[in-house]
């Protein structure tokens, strides 16, 4: 096979100079200048735990202190409660309004779901109750709305045309706005395109993305800024609603090598009897620096990073809207950072009948560090400070 150019900005030469072991990128700090980052926090036990016979991930978004959960392979979208533990229908067990849930997100107090099914995204509210039914935008080759603003108006990705042998994806996605009407379409940013390489099958060559090579990602705040999660450069970037971009400091990060470990991980995800061979697939050199990334409640992005198989701590870095690294948190596990919420973190792990979704409180931030500026000086004739590492 036969590697693409990749997109520009990410330190190449670093990276190859120590493939092989994780390589730390130069550190922002919290603010741009050189200097240590937020101490490590460990987050608790799960406090509450709902079992499913699910054996994908799901894709979640929380709604007051309850959850909206859909499962894509099983055609499930569930209002989860985890103090009783329960896991209902979204609309009722006989709701017709959506068949095939594949994306969820919410406004406030409203649930939106997209469903391929239907070709449409449905809008519901805190009752499960249908409130209105949005149809795929043609105008924009059928895609479904990704988030909406408080002006109401709607936010899609458009993905490029991938044409038959998938060169087509070697241009970028667009973020577009729409008012509800879908009267006009304004593009708002573009995404990095993602990563490609040539595989021969049956003597023709195709453009394929490789398995953990990640992509932007991207959310709207209410005020209709989109931020951007750049994958190659590992950093938030804004666009306000008069367009104005701001990219906030470059993130502190190891680099990971994928190795055969992690592919043969990735490889038993799929059923035995439909389980490609290793060399079938497209595979990434490095992991990406985040695999998922989620707005919290007060403005803040979280940061779920990415990890080898055999490591047992997952990292979850949240920044705040100029992003500056606040605070780190510790995941011990195999779990999946799915859904950020006011006061809880939605978890999902994999167990041999299928994936629990277990609630896990955020503690409360630790107190800062001074800074340099707060520091006394030693008194005169005082002997020298002692200093610790962080």
């Amino acid at each position: 096979m036969i590697a693409h150019p990749r997109p520009g900005g990410w330190p190449w030469g670093r990276v190859l100079r120590g493939l092989g072991s994780a390589l730390l990128l130069p550190a922002a700090g919290c603010g741009g200048g050189a200097g240590p980052g937020p101490v490590e926090e460990i987050l608790p036990a799960p406090s509450d735990t709902i079992l499913t016979q699910w054996t994908e991930f799901p894709l979640a978004t929380a709604v007051g202190s309850r959850w909206i959960v859909v499962s894509a392979d099983w055609d499930a979208a569930r209002l989860a409660d985890l103090e009783p533990r329960s896991l209902d229908p979204l609309g009722g067990p006989t709701q017709t309004a959506y068949l095939h849930p594949f994306h969820v997100f919410t406004f406030r107090d409203t649930v939106y779901l997209a469903d391929w099914g239907k070709r449409r995204t449905t809008v519901w509210d805190t009752q499960g109750r249908l409130a209105d039914s949005i149809a795929v935008a043609d105008g924009l080759r059928g895609a479904y709305v990704r988030a909406r603003d408080a002006a109401g108006q709607l936010y899609f990705q458009v993905d490029p045309e991938p044409r038959r042998d998938g060169s087509g994806n070697r241009d970028s996605a667009a973020i577009v706005r729409a008012p509800r009407s879908l009267a006009r379409f304004d593009t708002v940013a573009r995404l990095a395109p993602v990563e490609l390489i040539e595989m021969r099958r049956e003597n023709v060559l195709r453009f394929e993305q490789p398995v953990f090579s990640g992509s932007d990602l991207w959310g709207v705040w209410p005020d209709g800024t989109v931020w951007i999660m750049r994958r190659f450069r590992n950093q938030l970037e804004s666009v306000d609603p008069r367009g104005q971009r701001t990219r906030g400091p470059p993130l502190p990060d190891p680099v990971y090598e994928v190795t055969e470990a992690d592919r043969e991980l990735h490889l038993r995800s799929y059923p035995p009897d439909l389980r490609p061979k290793e060399t079938d697939m497209a595979w990434a050199v490095l992991f990406p620096p985040f695999a998922a990334a989620f707005a919290g409640p007060d403005g803040s992005i979280w940061l779920e990073k990415t990890k080898p198989a055999a490591d047992t701590i997952r990292r979850i870095q949240v920044l705040d809207r100029a992003g500056t690294l606040r605070r780190v948190l510790l995941l011990r596990g195999q779990g999946r950072l799915v859904a950020v919420g006011p006061e809880q973190l939605l978890i999902a792990e994999r167990f041999p009948e299928g994936i629990r979704l277990m609630g896990i409180r955020v503690p409360l931030p630790a107190a800062s560090p001074p800074s340099p500026q707060a520091v006394r000086r030693p008194a005169p004739g005082a002997g020298r400070p002692r200093t610790t590492a962080g």
